[in-house]
């Protein structure tokens, strides 16, 4: 039964696309998404021989493919996976063992003279025969074909710039998102815990202002990290005034820049001491 085939095929494949590298693996992975998937989906939601025609099967397959690889694709970039071929067809061929065994179960339950028995018979093209439309449609599926094999191609093979950004961040007085100073006598000091992450892919230097009420208390720089290297530092906060609402910023700018890259705030409500 084909369906077993495009099973074993499938499994067939892991090792190839596992394993291997280059032109061998993109087109071994391309053959099984570009038709596999759309044909186990009709196969599963159309068990019977007689719910469509041979051709329109083939061509809903093919469409059902092209519209399924790339919303995978796309669910598949909001995850840690990203867009590459290996998660890709994991998830593809994952989906197409299911379907299959569905249609396979759908099938089995209906009468002999219902089930749907593809049979493959290869003849050459007869383009002297047939009216403009049948040719018109066969030459519109080619190109469908061809124009989808080179998207799934692009978008598997196409190096995509990596994501760059620096994480910056407070910590509390047990350094947890939490715990921040809200209220001080005057003459009391707080302590916080600033953090920064370089994610941009190179050595980054970086400067930390610490404003309060708009004014600089503090700059701490040059503050030099390689590619993924963290920094953190312990800051003590010592108001010299009382009053409510006053505002702490901690200002990050990234090289030589004037203009600052994040700001994260605090506000403190500082008490005259009794």
């Amino acid at each position: 039964m084909e369906l077993v085939l495009i099973i074993l095929l499938t499994l067939l494949t892991v090792p190839v696309v596992e394993f291997t590298t280059g032109p061998l693996r993109i087109i071994a992975g391309i053959i099984i998404l570009l038709f596999f998937p759309g044909y186990t989906l009709m196969a599963a939601l159309f068990p019977r021989k007689l719910s469509m025609q041979s051709v329109e099967r083939v061509v809903l397959s093919v469409v059902l493919s092209v519209a399924v690889v790339p919303l995978i694709a796309l669910i598949l970039n909001y995850t840690p996976w990203g867009i590459r071929l290996e998660p890709i067809y994991a998830t593809v061929a994952s989906l197409i063992v299911i379907a299959s065994l569905v249609a396979l179960f759908r099938r089995w339950r209906l009468p002999q003279s219902e089930r749907l028995t593809p049979r493959i018979r290869i003849r050459m093209p007869q383009w002297g025969g047939g009216n403009r439309l049948d040719k018109a449609i066969s030459f519109a599926l080619v190109l469908l074909i061809l124009g989808a094999a080179a998207a799934l191609f692009y978008v598997i093979t196409a190096p995509r710039a990596p994501e760059t950004f620096t994480d910056f961040y407070v910590l509390g007085s047990e350094e947890m998102v939490e715990d921040y100073p809200r209220e001080l006598v005057l003459g009391e000091q707080a302590e916080v815990t600033l953090g920064i992450v370089n994610h941009e892919h190179q050595d980054m230097s970086y400067t930390v202002e610490v404003r309060l009420d708009g004014e600089k208390v503090r700059e701490i720089a040059p503050v030099n990290l390689a590619h993924e290297e963290e920094w953190r530092e312990k800051v003590t906060l010592a108001p010299v005034k009382a009053g409510d609402d006053q505002k702490v910023e901690f200002v990050l700018y990234k090289g030589d820049g004037i203009d600052p890259y994040l700001t994260l705030y605090l506000w403190l409500d500082v008490k005259d001491a009794e």
